[in-house]
């Protein structure tokens, strides 16, 4: 039976005081998205460099500076370091008629640099392998060398500095004056790239190759997450896998097939928890009903999406075996896996190609990938390096360098 007060009001403030009250699961929902997007999420992601609340006004010049003086700083520090130690050669690598195959080749492609060469990347990225190789033990299992593909024999200072205590590849005086001669930028870049591959394992026939440009300077976990991968079935049905990728492009909000359907299981795993947790522990009136559930889902996969994907995939930095495999993105090549001998099919197919302009060799090799029968190519998230070259060695650079 109606009260006499509720029969005397017109319906749309019943209407309204029906669904305004606090036991509504609308104004539940609408108060949790409000405090969510509008207040917690923008307090605490505003100074998170992949996160759509960046303040890119406030924050992006002294944050890109900050890391450009540390990397500076890191340069500098490592040139000292094998300065201090040229002085008593040692090599790290040598090749000998004798030497055990190695399970894996590391080598890293240097050119100098017009800009930035006081960065000293190719040193800060040999000082980080070393560290890793000698506080890991892995002598045994890895060897170090460097492809100089400097057009000008010797320019590159830093690569010479390293030729004291390990192998230098460097291409005959003949094949330098040829190699640039009438080739665009691509073309070069590409015949540079195939050049390393095919003499890095002419040198040393390892079971598996890693090249990585002088600017990808390996984390913490490089060894222990590239044997986990190796170790993984489908390593040796593969062609590459790409241990880099940029992460203001690891958004799900992407074109992969693959991260919807990351997003939208996050989505509903998401959900059913959130709905639980609200319906024992507060007494909220929400529960596992369809429209719930995708309330929640939703609510989910934009927190996510806004907080920044990057983020949480430095969860799985935990272990290797947390580390994500995925099939393989078009950008970018600063750090490859090439497992058996990929690398010299990966040349032959590079070989025949032509790179130009929108056809650079990361999106050629990532085309070749999908259309030649039998290959496969994936990527690893998170990233194993950090791409620490605010300067390019063969395109034009921005007068102050920027994160994003």
């Amino acid at each position: 039976m109606k009260s006499k007060f509720s029969a005397q009001m017109p319906r749309w403030k019943v209407f309204v005081s029906w669904h305004w009250r606090w036991s509504s699961t609308f104004v539940q929902g609408l108060t949790l998205c409000l405090l969510t997007f509008a207040v917690f999420l923008p307090l605490f992601c505003h100074q998170l460099l992949y996160s759509y609340y960046f303040i890119k006004p406030l924050y992006l010049d002294k944050m890109s500076d900050r890391v450009l003086e540390e990397s500076y700083a890191k340069g500098q520090e490592a040139l000292r370091y094998w300065q201090s130690l040229s002085s008593t050669p040692a090599p790290v690598f040598r090749r000998e008629e004798n030497q055990k195959r190695p399970d894996l080749l590391i080598t890293v492609i240097t050119a100098w640099r017009r800009e930035g060469s006081n960065y000293h990347y190719l040193l800060q990225v040999m000082q980080r392998l070393v560290s890793l190789i000698e506080s890991s033990g892995e002598q045994g299992y890895a060897k170090v060398l460097v492809c100089d593909v400097e057009s000008v024999p010797y320019r590159n200072e830093d690569a010479s500095l390293l030729g004291k205590r390990f192998h230098v590849i460097r291409k005959a005086l003949g094949d330098m004056d040829r190699s640039g001669e009438g080739l665009n930028t691509f073309e070069r870049e590409k015949r540079d790239y195939v050049f390393c591959l095919q003499r890095g394992w002419e040198v040393v026939q390892p079971s598996n190759v890693v090249v990585l440009e002088d600017d990808a300077l390996p984390r913490e976990d490089f060894f222990p997450v590239i044997k986990n991968l190796l170790s993984r079935q489908f390593s040796s049905q593969t062609l590459y896998i790409k241990l880099y990728h940029p992460e203001r492009l690891q958004r799900y909000w992407n074109p992969e097939p693959y991260r919807l359907l990351e997003w939208m299981g996050l989505g509903l795993v998401g959900a059913s928890a959130l709905s639980l947790l609200f319906s024992v522990y507060f007494s909220l009136s929400f529960s596992f009903s369809p429209t719930h559930v995708a309330f929640l889902a939703i609510y989910v996969m934009l927190s996510a999406e806004l907080m920044g994907r990057h983020y949480l995939l430095e969860l799985r930095r935990l272990s290797p075996q947390l580390y994500l495999v995925s099939p393989a993105t078009e950008c970018c090549t600063p750090a490859m896996l090439f497992p058996g001998n990929a690398s010299l099919r990966v040349a032959r197919y590079l070989n025949a190609t032509f790179c130009q302009q929108g056809k650079a060799k990361d999106i050629m090799l990532y085309h070749l990938a999908r259309s030649i029968p039998g290959e496969r190519a994936h990527s690893l998230e998170p990233n194993l390096i950090t791409h620490i070259g605010a300067f390019s060695s063969v395109r034009p650079n921005p007068h102050q360098p920027r994160l994003l």
